[in-house]
């Protein structure tokens, strides 16, 4: 019998310790669960306990503190992959998670920086799912230099402090370039980069990796390259680098010059998690699909669940046509998320919908899902609206399907 299989689920010390068995092995997300288990249990048996209850409560801090410290490692690596909307997803988390003022800083400084445009917007992990850009009121006043200078001090807040110090050393010209890079605005970015670069004298300045980053999305794919390789044989452990060269690899279909670079990466890194998704990556760019489901399954098989690697597995799944497996994938997602009472991506939501929808499964369960997906992406709402009422039209209630195609042309024509 297993350690979490062993005890009885009777008294609140019964959870307590199925919580504690699973906070040992470092399954948080599921200790809450456990400990608040035992706190609505106390509630029924002995709700005086003010000392128990107490003493659960602390519990539960200590393991939302814990897995906020996860979340928060899991993002920064994410964030030096490119991975900006994962990486998002684990930030939001964290943030409803910890009460560290300290963290809740240092997370809302991933946010600022998350929340600015760096690089195009390839996901490499999964599609982009980032909020759909909003018409904005278009702004009279001139933006003041302490407002440019508050901007850029955000923008590498969340980088090694050395590294700060290094940016805010290097000539006017390249915050100038960096912010505009943030911006989107790429052309003035590598004009300013180029110009700091040749003033800067500097041979192991980070000044190249920007504006390598400026001519990837301005598809200069050679320049960057170079600019990228250049940096590396200064700093041989910068991941971004890596990063950067592997999204030049993808694009010029040189895939096997990104397996060469990936193999010849440090091994700290090349064990990082953010390794790992760039390997895998890589096969899945190259439509290699059957040797990156190997891989990833592979790794969920020798270390701990991730939910990076699950989306990467069911996205392989997809690819290969095999659309059960990666439903039942995205539905381990969605389970594990309220495990951890962790908010579900709406991207999750929709891909087991849409697989569940089209395998025939009409239930209540996908109707509420697409419910939801509606609320959380109103641009889409209209096939989410349509969706439903056909879901009703199955179940029989045909008063409830023509609602809901009334509202869903609603939505469409307000397109």
């Amino acid at each position: 019998m297993g350690i979490l299989n062993f005890f009885s689920s009777k008294d609140p010390e019964d959870f307590e310790r199925k919580g504690d068995a699973l906070f040992e092995i470092g399954a948080c997300g599921k200790a809450i669960v456990e400990y608040e288990r035992a706190l609505e249990k106390l509630e029924k048996s002995a709700p005086w306990d003010d000392g128990y209850r107490h003493s659960l409560r602390n519990k539960i801090s200590s393991c939302k503190e814990k897995l906020a410290q996860a979340h928060d490692s899991t993002a920064r690596e994410l964030m030096e992959a490119g991975h900006h909307a994962d990486a998002r997803q684990y930030v939001e988390l964290a943030l409803e998670l910890t009460r560290d003022d300290q963290l809740k800083s240092k997370l809302k400084q991933h946010l600022q920086q998350l929340d600015t445009p760096y690089k195009k917007a390839t996901q490499i992990t999964l599609p982009d799912f980032d909020v759909p850009d909003q018409e904005e009121e278009p702004d009279d006043e001139p933006v003041r230099p302490e407002q440019d200078e508050d901007h850029f001090t955000a923008l590498i807040g969340t980088l090694p402090e050395e590294i700060q110090s290094s940016y805010r050393s290097y000539p006017p010209a390249f915050k100038t370039g960096y912010l505009a890079l943030n911006r989107g605005e790429f052309e003035q970015a590598a004009d300013n980069l180029t110009r700091a670069m040749q003033e800067c004298d500097d041979p192991q300045s980070y000044i190249p990796l920007e504006l390598a980053t400026a001519c990837l999305n301005l598809e200069k794919y050679d320049e960057a390259g170079r600019l990228a390789e250049g940096f590396l044989k200064h700093h041989p452990d910068a991941l971004p680098a890596y990063q950067l060269l592997c999204e030049i690899f993808w694009e010029t279909k040189s895939f096997d010059k990104a397996e060469a670079l990936l193999a010849s990466i440090p091994e700290d890194l090349a064990e990082s998690m953010a390794g790992y998704l760039l390997r895998g990556e890589t096969l899945y760019q190259a439509e290699k699909y059957a040797e990156a489901k190997v891989f990833y399954r592979d790794f969920l098989k020798n270390y701990d669940w991730h939910e990076n690697i699950a989306r990467a597995l069911a996205k392989t799944h997809e690819a290969l046509g095999e659309t059960t497996n990666a439903r039942y994938i995205y539905r381990d997602i969605i389970d594990q998320c309220r495990s951890c009472h962790s908010r579900i991506d709406p991207s999750i939501k929709q891909k087991f919908a849409d697989l569940s929808f089209k395998s025939g499964l009409k239930t209540t369960e996908i109707l509420e899902l697409y419910l939801s997906l509606a609320q959380e992406d109103p641009q889409n709402a209209a096939d989410y609206y349509q969706k439903i009422s056909r879901i009703y039209s199955a179940q029989g209630n045909q008063e409830e399907s023509q609602r809901f195609q009334l509202i869903s042309e609603k939505y469409a024509n307000k397109k």
